[in-house]
C-alpha cells in the first residue's frame, strides 16, 4: 500500500469519527437553542464565538491555525442555522404595530421567530406572563425623553426577568408615497415625540404637523391614503415595510437619540460568572438613612452603580421602589455578600437581570 492510499484511509477514518462527533455537537447545540429560547437570548453571540475560536486555535499547530479558524467558524455557522430552526416557533411580543421602533428592535434582536403586535406595554408584558409569548421587547429609557415609567412599574410588580438590554439609535427620516417630491408636501404626520425630535427641520419648511399614535401607524395611513402631499416622520425600516419613498434621511436634531430596549422573559434570572451587568429593584424600610445605607452597601463591595431611579410603588402614599443598574458580577463572593446585606437593610430585594454586556442594535444585526 502506497502513501496516498494510507493517507486516504486515514482521512476516511477521521471523517467517520468527525461525523459521530458532529452529531454529538449538534445535539448539544439543540440544548443550547432550547436554553436560548427559554431565556430569550439571541442566536448569535459574536463575543462568545471570538473567544471560542481563539481558545480552540491554541490546540493546533501554528501553520494550521488560519485554516482551523475558518473550519471552526463554518462549524459554528452550521450550528447557528440548526439553532434557528429550533427557535422558529419562538413568539416575541412588542408594543405597537409593524414598523414601530419596538418591532424593529425585536426583529434585530431575534432574526427568527414570530413577532406579535400588542396594543400597549401591559398587554405585551402579560402575553409573556400568561405564556402566549416567549418574551417581550419593551423600551425602558430614551436618551431624549427619559425613562419609560410604565415599563419600570411592570418590572417591579410583575414576575418577568430581563435577559439583556439593547441600545438602538433612532434615526428619523421623512417618508412619502412613491412619486412624491419634497416640494409637494403640505402636511407631516407622526408621533408627537418624533415630531418634537425633528422640530427645527420641520419648522424650516412650515408644514402642517399632525399627531399620530405612533410612527408606524402614521406611515401606514400615508401609504394607504390617496393623498400625495402628506409625509411621515419614521425610520428607514418603516419605509421599506410600507413601500414609502425616503425624501430625506436623519432629520432629527439630536443625532445621539437612542432608546434602550429590555428583553423580558419568564425564565428565572440566571447569573453567570461572566456577567458584567446587573439590574435590581428594592424598597427600603421607613427608617432614617435606609436609602443611604443601601447605596453604601453597593459601594462597599466595589460595585459601580450606573443608575438609580425611584418610582411610587402605587401601594401607599409616599412609598417608593428603587430601580438600580450596576456593573460587576453579583455571582461573585462580594456580589452574594452585597445582596445578603441589602436584604437585611431593605424590605425586599429583587434581582431582575444579569447579563454580560449591553449590545448596540445596528441596521444589519443585533449581535
Amino acid at each position: 500500500m502506497n502513501n496516498l492510499q494510507n493517507a486516504r484511509r486515514t482521512i476516511e477514518k477521521i471523517d467517520a469519527e468527525m461525523a459521530e462527533l458532529f452529531e454529538k455537537r449538534m445535539k448539544a447545540a439543540e440544548v443550547v437553542a432550547e436554553f436560548k429560547k427559554e431565556n430569550a437570548l439571541p442566536i448569535e453571540d459574536k463575543k462568545r464565538e471570538a473567544e471560542l475560536t481563539a481558545k480552540n486555535s491554541e490546540f493546533v499547530s501554528f501553520e494550521y491555525q488560519p485554516y482551523y479558524e475558518s473550519f471552526i467558524q463554518n462549524v459554528m455557522d452550521v450550528s447557528k442555522k440548526y439553532q434557528k430552526r429550533v427557535l422558529e416557533g419562538m413568539r416575541i411580543a412588542y408594543s405597537g404595530v409593524e414598523g414601530a421602533f419596538a418591532h424593529i428592535a425585536a426583529r434585530r434582536i431575534f432574526r427568527c421567530g414570530e413577532t406579535v403586535s400588542c396594543p400597549d406595554f401591559d398587554s405585551a408584558y402579560k402575553a409573556v406572563e400568561d405564556g402566549a409569548c416567549d418574551c417581550a421587547v419593551l423600551p425602558i429609557e430614551n436618551s431624549y425623553a427619559g425613562d419609560v415609567d410604565r415599563v419600570l412599574d411592570l418590572a417591579f410588580h410583575g414576575n418577568l426577568t430581563v435577559s439583556g438590554i439593547y441600545d438602538m439609535p433612532l434615526g428619523q427620516s421623512l417618508l412619502a408615497k412613491p412619486g412624491t417630491d419634497i416640494d409637494d408636501i403640505t402636511e407631516v404626520r407622526s408621533h408627537p415625540q418624533a415630531l418634537s425630535q425633528c422640530m427645527p427641520y420641520l419648522k424650516r419648511h412650515g408644514w402642517k404637523l399632525t399627531q399620530a399614535v405612533n410612527t408606524a401607524v402614521a406611515a401606514k395611513s400615508v401609504a394607504e391614503g390617496d393623498r400625495n402631499d402628506i409625509a411621515v416622520v419614521a425610520s428607514k425600516d418603516t419605509a421599506e415595510l410600507y413601500g414609502l419613498k425616503i425624501l430625506q434621511e436623519d432629520i432629527n436634531e439630536n443625532k445621539n437619540n437612542t432608546t434602550r430596549f429590555a428583553v423580558f422573559t419568564r425564565a428565572e434570572c440566571k447569573v453567570s460568572p461572566k456577567d458584567e451587568h446587573f439590574l435590581i429593584m428594592f424598597t427600603t424600610k421607613n427608617e432614617p438613612g435606609s436609602l443611604g445605607g443601601a447605596i453604601a452597601v453597593i459601594g462597599e463591595y466595589r460595585f459601580n452603580l450606573r443608575s438609580l431611579k425611584s418610582r411610587p410603588t402605587g401601594n401607599e402614599n409616599w412609598e417608593y421602589y428603587f430601580y438600580a443598574e450596576g456593573e460587576g458580577n453579583i455571582d461573585s463572593l462580594d456580589g452574594r455578600k452585597m445582596i445578603h446585606d441589602l436584604k437585611k437593610l431593605c424590605e425586599n430585594v429583587k434581582i431582575i437581570g444579569s447579563f454580560s454586556d449591553e449590545k448596540v442594535l445596528n441596521e444589519r444585526s443585533a449581535e
